[in-house]
């Protein structure tokens, strides 16, 4: 039941209704900028007191951080409320790619946190949600629906991940693969494993491949994830045999539609760890832990791994799952995506 509660919370928060986080240091009442207005704002908060929470990534572009302690870009920050403050300042405040129509945003001033864990745990289900992490909070507030971060550690639970449905699927480059789909009761989607080839004995070459509808779909030059997919299943097929693990976590963990605002800063200047940041979220907000998970259903626990990316190889160990080998897997770059691979390997210890 508490990871159906966090499955509520997510909807709750996509269709701009306020919920409420409790830990130990009490409750913490939340309404979601992104998805809410002023008339929502005027019912959550009618005394216009409610401070606004955001990310240590999103207020050090806010010029917040000389008045918060340094922290990692989704650790959380309160926002006194002023007067000015209201939904329209806060949508400007939230949302960074309105920093070139508003340059002239505050001051600001940092608050005390006293209940850190359920700001934290808000800002971790905005990211599960596809939301901006950004909210009204009030400290003591109710909302109909309340959940605990403990909550969200169940949703998250790898373990809970089962396998849905199996068939043959043929594929360009691999035409005797076998698709298998992967779930749990909450997710709204499903995570695919594409089985290349037979067991032969050897050590399968896996590629975890998170999904990337822009790249994989629509042939977007910004970024390597269309060539990178067809290579993979080219590479898996020529060793032999192998898995190709397609992850839902599209845009680094973010969702479409934050990546699409990541994309509109990198138009501004910004490179791909740097709008990640400026919109609140980790560098990277994914968690391996599922893949490790689908290789273990599909009773594979030593593997050859196909990426750039050590934190693949230490996620995948720390989940149970022996890495016997990592296989480089680098394409051209184009002029494009040169920027964007420059900085994966500049800036996210990508391995080329």
């Amino acid at each position: 039941m508490s990871a159906r509660s966090v499955a509520q919370a997510i909807d709750s928060l996509r269709r701009g209704w306020p919920i409420a986080i409790r830990s130990d240091s009490g409750v913490l009442a939340l309404l979601a900028i992104e998805t809410g207005d002023a008339a929502r704002l005027a019912a959550f908060d009618p005394r216009g007191i409610a401070p606004v929470l955001i990310s240590s990534g999103r207020a050090a572009t806010l010029k917040l951080a000389n008045q918060a302690p340094a922290a990692a870009p989704e650790c959380p920050v309160m926002v006194e409320r002023v007067p000015w403050l209201d939904f329209d300042a806060a949508t400007a405040l939230a949302d960074p790619q309105f920093d070139l129509l508003t340059p002239l945003k505050g001051p600001y001033r940092a608050l005390s946190i006293d209940n850190r864990p359920a700001a934290a745990a808000a800002l971790r289900l905005a990211t599960l949600a596809g939301v901006l992490p950004a909210f009204f909070a009030i400290a003591g507030g109710s909302a109909d629906q309340e959940i605990s971060p403990a909550d969200i550690n169940d949703h998250e639970d790898a373990v809970r991940l089962t396998i849905a449905a199996r068939a043959h699927l043929p594929v360009a480059g691999a035409e005797s693969a076998e698709i298998v789909a992967f779930r749990t009761p909450e997710m709204p989607g499903e995570h695919i494993a594409l089985l290349i080839g037979a067991p032969n004995g050897a050590l399968p070459l896996v590629r975890l491949h998170s999904e990337c509808l822009t790249g994989d779909v629509l042939g977007s030059l910004k970024c390597d994830c269309g060539p990178q997919l067809d290579a993979a299943i080219a590479a898996i097929a020529a060793s032999g045999w192998g898995i190709l693990l397609y992850l839902r976590q599209e845009g680094r963990g973010i969702g479409l539609i934050n990546k699409l605002r990541a994309y509109a800063l990198q138009d501004q200047g910004f490179d791909t760890v740097d709008a990640n940041t400026r919109l609140g979220f980790a560098v990277d907000s994914r968690d391996f832990a599922v893949a490790a998970r689908m290789l273990a259903l599909l009773g594979q626990r030593s593997v050859r791994l196909l990426t750039n990316n050590p934190q693949k190889v230490a996620q995948l160990e720390a989940a149970g799952i022996t890495v016997i080998e990592r296989v480089p897997h680098k394409l051209p770059a184009n002029p494009h995506n040169e920027r964007y691979l420059a900085t994966k390997r500049d800036r996210t210890g990508h391995e080329f």
